[in-house]
């Protein structure tokens, strides 16, 4: 999973790369649009935590035939919530990007990228819903693979479709979002194929099951996705105090924020592979094993994360200068790069936490931990950095607030783990 992180990720930076040799302009329209997109994000990585939670619970406690039917329902439901999603998302775009700071010209380039973006997420749903499948029932090969495989079909898709070839005019900023539809079309096609050839998906008895999960579904994917959905909410929050600053700042916050995801690899690929096995655990009620797991994957984010963020920050200057080709934008990507890369390591404890809490039983608690961090330590830091020292203000205080995040998720998971409960009530027979 970390290797198919890494290349989803890394191909995401690269379209930024690609497009910031646009110019400004277009690399801010395209961060502008970071917010929705992440909101599209959270919404199936909820409900993506519920499916490997309730998949992984069932197939621990014995029950594969409830397996197979709640792996068709998530499946059904899950594309057909997200389409509603965009749809909004396209009607609505015009407010919600001016409101986010956007002037009449960046909102004509958005506009115009908008519409194969929302299609591309569409279909990136679709695939991640297929890989969580996948993942609760132990597999997390295939899902690496294919997202490698999508990476590679977008970085070759993206120079030809922004920039062109030959005679051929390039398509500017909309041809990376329709090289992103392409290569997650590709990677459907071959998800289908595979997952025609197993036997987790059940035609049979879908309505007396959802009549019986949909609470217990609500349970998990409501406050996850919540907890899914404020990130979004805070980075419109924190892009619209960005956007005070000026147009190079927004644009080197659009950069830094993937170079986040991309050095978050690691967690990232814990979130989606350790959940459905503390959810087995959860299921067979075998506690000593959820502390062992937590144990380690805790020592593997911090040092990690440390390591990687101290190295990154020393190469601040080059990194900068391979993703822009604005000496403003550089200036500014290499002070925020100095500042929040170190402190990704209690950022991703924080991540680890919330994770870990929805397949444990405790959504609530994590749902409360990631409005915490983003609402109590991070926007209020960040905030408060930007007033007082602009943008060297911004870099410090959103690297202080993922510092009390990370302490604050901790404690909490130390009175978690310390009173365990043997067998979710919402799955006794």
């Amino acid at each position: 999973m970390a290797i198919g992180v890494l290349s989803l990720l890394g191909f995401q930076l690269v379209d930024s790369a690609f497009i910031s040799r646009l110019g400004t302009r277009p690399l801010a329209a395209q961060s502008f649009t970071f917010p929705l997109s992440f909101l599209v994000i959270g919404v199936q990585v909820g409900m993506g935590i519920a499916i490997a939670a309730l998949i992984s619970r069932a197939l621990g406690a014995g029950e594969n035939e409830r397996a197979r039917r709640l792996g068709s329902l998530v499946l059904l439901a899950g594309t057909a919530t997200i389409a509603l999603l965009v749809v909004l998302l396209w009607w609505i775009q015009t407010p919600v990007f001016a409101s986010l700071g956007a002037d009449a010209g960046t909102r004509e380039l958005i506009r115009a990228y908008w519409a194969p973006q929302l299609l591309a997420a569409w279909l990136g749903a679709a695939l991640y819903f297929g890989y969580s499948l996948f993942r609760a029932h132990g597999d997390t090969w295939l899902p690496g693979k294919m997202m490698v495989v999508t990476s590679l079909v977008n970085l070759m898709l993206d120079p030809l479709l922004i920039f062109g070839v030959g005679p051929w005019e390039g398509l500017g900023l909309p041809g990376a979002a329709w090289a992103t539809a392409i290569a997650f079309s590709s990677g459907l096609l071959l998800l289908g194929r595979r997952l025609g050839r197993t036997h987790w998906l059940s035609s049979e008895g879908l309505g007396g099951e959802m009549a019986r999960s949909a609470p217990v579904f609500a349970g998990i994917a409501g406050p996850a996705m919540i907890s899914q959905l404020m990130p979004p909410l805070a980075a419109m929050l924190a892009i619209s105090v960005v956007a005070t600053l000026g147009e190079s700042a927004v644009a080197a916050w659009g950069l830094a924020s993937r170079l986040e995801t991309l050095s978050l690899m690691v967690v990232l690929a814990m979130t989606m592979s350790l959940p459905p096995w503390l959810g087995r655990c959860f299921g067979a009620g075998d506690w000593d094993q959820i502390h062992r797991l937590m144990r380690l994957a805790l020592k593997v984010v911090v040092v990690w994360q440390l390591g990687l963020g101290l190295v990154l920050a020393l190469l601040a200057p080059w990194v900068a200068l391979v993703l822009s080709g604005s000496p403003d934008v550089r200036h500014d990507l290499a002070l925020l790069i100095r500042f929040l890369l170190p402190s990704y390591a209690p950022l991703g404890v924080c991540m680890l936490v919330v994770s870990a809490g929805n397949a444990l039983g405790w959504p609530l608690r994590a749902m409360l931990m990631s409005a915490a961090r983003l609402f109590m330590f991070y926007l209020p830091s960040l905030a408060l950095g930007v007033w007082l020292g602009g943008l060297w203000g911004l870099a410090l205080g959103a690297a202080v607030g993922n510092l009390l995040a990370g302490i604050a998720a901790w404690q909490v998971l130390r009175r978690i783990l310390a009173s365990p409960r043997r067998r979710p009530e919402i799955y006794a027979r």
